[in-house]
């Protein structure tokens, strides 16, 4: 950490000027937020941990992701298995095999933690709503196979996860193994502390996340009633009432090392961020969406309720998921299916098929294939100041939007004062 005087007088303070305790460990505070399906990669939370802060990589849809990544056939056998069923309306009998599910976890996991180097942590960001035809059965596998394979911490995200930690509670890293929850308001931090008591085990960090988020928000369609700021005092504050010291980590719409240092200095242990990230080279996305993130405006992002996962989602209004109306592909993937084999989508494309019984195409205006469109990189989620990207890089020759390095914008954060960003040299 930097000495903050300079002549005598105090200087403006920076990130660098702070630090994360987690457990033994002592860390830059700047958390890369999980980003699915594979737009966290590894070489992503690789790169963030090198640099001493906290990466992520995300658990979304990980046979698919290891098919992309590690040439492996996850996809194509369970359709093979289930190609029986494709022109069925009933997918109840679509089933992921737990040991599969292990082994794609086992091998994105082991594979990226043997790559790690230096000081900082690299963490996976478990989604409840990723609920697979048998939610509970296939997040304990998730959960624990990560915890095998020598994750840093986990963060339990998209869901009020009341009964996770007793999924984990007898395993051997259950103490060891950072734990961590997202949380949108004060109420859904207490009912998970009340479920999660009989574990003795609190959560090692809370990330607060606000209404400025990129994808799927933990607010209704009235999110821009809600400020980040006020929801984090509102935590903290309770907190200091309880005697609770757990680090709380704000998220959604931090755009600059200033908007970081501001909650750093109101009692936040570390920010996470990441939309700025969705434009480096270690992004998962495609170059040529990074371009449309760059190019996009304020007015071409929209809040929608689209996901059938049932939350409100962020993304580009260009994004091709809208009003994308494709066959359910449950077969193939199939990782929204409820504990009884239905999804949002799946009724709301039946329903268009059975009003336009002789079109070759239907459009679904109301939900969208969200798995299918998301291993595409089809559904452009993204945050509330996505349209700013466009003012840290610079513009080549041909009109493009240069792409950046994860270190350039980690070290923007870290460093810069003054509201300012750095653009690439």
């Amino acid at each position: 950490m930097q000495d903050c005087r300079i002549n005598g007088l105090e200087a403006m303070k920076r990130v660098d000027d702070f630090r994360l305790k987690l457990g033994s460990q002592e860390l830059v505070p700047i958390m890369v937020g999980g980003m699915g399906v594979d737009i966290s990669t590894a070489d992503l939370a690789l790169e963030a941990a090198r640099l001493g802060g906290v990466g992520h990589i995300s658990d979304a849809m990980l046979p698919t992701v290891s098919d992309r990544r590690y040439n492996t056939k996850y996809v194509k056998n369970k359709l093979q298995q289930y190609k029986f069923n494709v022109a069925n309306t009933d997918k109840s009998v679509v089933q992921f095999d737990l040991g599969l599910i292990a082994e794609a976890t086992a091998t994105h996991v082991g594979r990226t933690m043997e790559r790690k180097r230096g000081a900082g942590m690299v963490f996976i960001n478990c989604m409840e709503k990723l609920t697979m035809n048998a939610p509970k059965e296939t997040l304990r596998v998730r959960l624990r196979t990560a915890m095998d394979h020598g994750i840093d911490g986990i963060t339990l995200a998209a869901g009020l996860h009341l009964g996770s930690l007793s999924l984990i509670e007898d395993h051997p890293r259950f103490r060891d193994v950072q734990l961590g929850i997202i949380v949108s308001s004060l109420r859904a931090l207490q009912l998970f502390l009340k479920k999660s008591a009989r574990t003795g085990r609190l959560p090692d960090y809370v990330v607060v996340e606000g209404p400025l988020a990129g994808g799927h928000l933990g607010f209704g369609m009235d999110w821009a009633q809600y400020d980040l700021a006020t929801i984090v005092a509102e935590i903290r504050d309770w907190m200091r009432e309880q005697q609770l010291d757990i680090p709380l980590i704000p998220a959604g719409g931090i755009f600059t090392g200033t908007d970081a240092v501001n909650f750093l200095e109101a009692g936040a242990a570390a920010v996470q961020v990441a939309t700025r990230f969705t434009v480096t080279k270690e992004c998962g996305l495609p170059d040529e969406v990074k371009q449309d993130y760059f190019k996009a405006e304020e007015d071409e992002i929209e809040v929608n309720q689209i996901s059938p996962t049932g939350y409100p989602m962020r993304m580009l209004k260009s994004s091709p998921a809208i009003g994308s109306g494709i066959r359910p592909n449950c077969e193939a993937y199939g990782y929204l299916l409820d504990s009884t084999g239905n999804c949002q989508y799946i009724e709301a494309y039946n329903r268009e098929v059975a009003a336009h019984p002789d079109a070759k195409k239907v459009k679904v205006l109301d939900k969208t294939c969200l798995c299918t469109h998301m291993r595409n990189f089809d559904c452009w989620t993204c945050g509330h100041y996505t349209y700013r990207l466009k003012d840290t890089t610079v513009r080549e020759d041909n009109g493009d939007y240069r792409i950046l390095s994860a270190e350039h914008v980690f070290n923007d954060y870290r460093f810069s004062t003054e509201g300012r960003v750095a653009l690439p040299e």
